[in-house]
């Protein structure tokens, strides 16, 4: 793969600038990523890092929201703000010629935002109905069930959105004390690609960031994560109406930037990170359990965890976990074979270059290279490194990474019908639906 040259520099705030110049289309995107994610929101104040990253661009000392929206479509551009668990971002996408002019609104919402009380106030009644909505939602309330049970105490261990009760709680000083304590420019990194020269990236960086202060001085680190506390642990969530069960199984995975990391992606897309894996194979295909299930690695900064989702019938609850659980013995034990390897890896390959394809893609990787610390080539050289696998080091990797031997189990349905189903597998837990509001 072939990527455009970088270009570095930060500016006299100690704001880090990545440029790369792509043509020939003449578009930008700018996306700027702060570390101050999810994991590190206050006790008592879970999902406040999104709840700052909505309200950042619903207004500044200067503009409204309205005329922030009207400043950006004017251009013919788009605006983004969102959190992840170890960073949020602030995102425009424009054309090139209005670089200058993107930069200063972006550099007025993490600068100066003013968090007015009626827009605090509207996204509060907002992020209250999307969580009332997840609770709703079966697949939603499994993830979330999961979430809390997997991670504990950790930083991890809360959806990005929060809870009900502490949202309640939100004030416009709680967001102030957020900003001022974790949003700074040295902390952050700017990743610029598109039609415009390096040099005038620079320019025009320095004078919309002059002055911005505020923040750590370094880069907040995460306690690095050891075992999940609810290994070997059953979790029911009791939703009384459905006739199905959503299923999830879950392993400690591994954190972002492991050494096996791309033996890892070749065994789980052989395993169930593709239509054609295993999983889909023996649950979908042969014994129609399931219209889908897959399995997924998800890697943070201080650590991962491994997953697979499905969802079955409420009377197959029993059989599916059997037949999950029996295929990923059989990975652990042997690894692919030659042919699933083979497959696993024309997969992932065929569909990596689509992800840096247009210029947000590639600045949104660029900026995970920043802040997980990857190897610079890591986007080049992706394909060569995962073809470069081999059937004994995949083998290898699923014997170490895949600790299914006592999994978090968390079954969300009628829990009069599933806790017979889920004998045996181990310590059962019945929550309901307000455990997890």
């Amino acid at each position: 793969m072939k990527l455009p040259a970088r270009q570095r520099f930060t500016t006299s705030t100690g704001l880090e600038v990545i440029a790369a110049r792509r043509g020939p289309l003449p578009l930008v995107s700018l996306r700027l990523v702060i570390r101050a994610g999810g994991a590190f929101d206050p006790p008592g104040r879970f999902g406040l890092a999104d709840f700052t990253a909505r309200l950042l661009r619903r207004g500044t000392k200067t503009r409204t929201a309205k005329e922030i929206d009207e400043a950006v479509e004017f251009v013919g551009g788009s605006l983004a703000t969102a959190a992840y668990e170890d960073y949020l971002t602030v995102s425009v996408s424009a054309p090139s010629d209005y670089l200058a002019e993107m930069l200063e609104v972006m550099a007025q919402l993490v600068r100066e935002p003013s968090f007015p009380k009626a827009e605090v106030a509207s996204a509060k009644t907002r992020v209250l109905a999307q969580i009332a909505n997840e609770l709703d939602d079966p697949s939603s309330l499994a993830e979330r069930a999961f979430v809390s049970a997997f991670w504990g105490a950790h930083p991890y261990g809360h959806e990005l959105v929060g809870r009900a009760r502490d949202v309640r709680r939100f004030t416009r000083a709680d967001l102030v004390a957020f900003h001022r304590e974790r949003v700074g420019p040295r902390v952050s990194t700017l990743v610029v690609v598109g039609d415009v020269e390096p040099r005038t990236v620079f320019a025009a960086t320095e004078r919309a960031f002059r002055g911005w202060k505020g923040g750590p001085a370094t880069a907040p680190v995460v306690l690095p994560f050891g075992r999940p506390a609810s290994e070997g642990q059953v979790v029911v969530v009791d939703k009384p109406e459905q006739t199905q069960t959503q299923v999830r199984i879950g392993a400690r995975g591994v954190r972002r930037g492991h050494p096996d990391y791309f033996p890892i992606v070749a065994f789980n897309t052989a395993l169930g990170g593709s239509f054609t894996s295993r999983l889909v194979r023996e649950v979908r295909v042969k014994r129609g359990l399931s219209y889908g299930i897959g399995s997924h690695f998800d890697a943070l900064a201080s650590g991962g965890a491994y997953s697979v989702s499905t969802f079955t019938k409420t009377e197959n609850t029993r059989k599916i976990l059997d037949v999950a659980l029996a295929e990923l013995a059989k990975m652990r034990a042997s690894g692919p074979t030659a042919a699933e390897l083979a497959t696993a890896k024309s997969y992932v390959n065929g569909l990596y270059p689509a992800r840096v394809e247009t210029n947000e893609g590639l600045s949104h990787a660029l900026a995970e290279l920043s802040v997980y610390q990857l190897a610079p080539d890591f986007i080049e050289t992706f394909r060569e490194r995962l073809g470069a696998v081999t059937r004994a080091e995949a083998a290898a990797a699923a014997a170490v990474r895949l600790e299914i031997d006592r999994p978090l189990i968390v079954l969300v349905g009628n829990a009069a019908q599933v806790k017979p189903l889920a004998k045996g597998l181990g310590t059962l837990t019945v929550k309901t639906v307000a455990d997890l509001e």
